[in-house]
This record gives structure tokens, sequence and C-alpha cells, in this order.
């Protein structure tokens, strides 16, 4: 059985970094088609953030595009999101997920939660 584990939220100020990495167990990162972000702030639905298939290509969201940037290392079975210029309502659970191939259902780790605020 797959599962994903997320790591690297925390707080941080409006402006500044964080980057959020995803680990599989079960079955190695490179088998699936796709890999992705999500998130979901109190209140509101899960949405997807960013996403990155087996053969590199990306997706994002346009809330954040041109400040996040998705990618998958098949070597070290990881997969990360780099955030940048983070902006308060950035704040949410992130959650990593997988897709063997493009019509199954993502598979979704635990979350990680990333605080923006000063």
């Amino acid at each position: 059985q797959v599962q994903l584990v997320e790591s690297g939220g925390g707080v941080v100020q409006p402006g500044g970094s964080l980057r959020l990495s995803c680990t599989t167990s079960g079955r190695p990162l490179r088998d699936f088609y796709e890999l992705g972000w999500g998130r979901q702030a109190p209140g509101n639905q899960r949405e997807s953030v960013a996403s990155i298939t087996r053969n590199g290509r990306t997706n994002y969201a346009d809330s954040v595009k041109a400040r996040f940037t998705i990618s998958r290392n098949n070597a070290k079975n990881t997969m990360d999101l780099q955030m940048n210029g983070l902006k308060p309502e950035d704040t949410a659970v992130y959650y990593c997920y997988s897709r063997s191939i493009l019509t199954a259902p993502p598979t979704w780790g635990q979350g990680t939660q990333v605080t923006v605020s000063s």
C-alpha cells in the first residue's frame, strides 16, 4: 500500500520562502504517472496547487504561478514544492498526492501546515 509523507511546513513571514518535500513508501516515486500538491485552508475546499507528470510536464494554479516551483527527483524518491514570495492567503494545510495513471483517483498524504503571518 502506498503511503506519502510530507515535510517542510512551518511559519514564515509574508514574502518569505519554504520548501515542502514529499516521499513515498510502498512504491517508488518513479512508478507514478503524476505527482502533485493540493492545499486546504479553513472553511475552504481542497484545491490543486501544482502537479508534475512522469515526463516532467508541470501545471500550476494561477494563484501560485511564478512563485511556486514543483520538481521530482526519482533517484532520491522525493518530490518538492519550492514556495517563494509567500502571502497570507497561502496559509493552508498542504498535501502531496500521487496518481498511478491519468484516470486513477489520487492518493493523498497526511498534510503539513504552512502559515504565512507577520
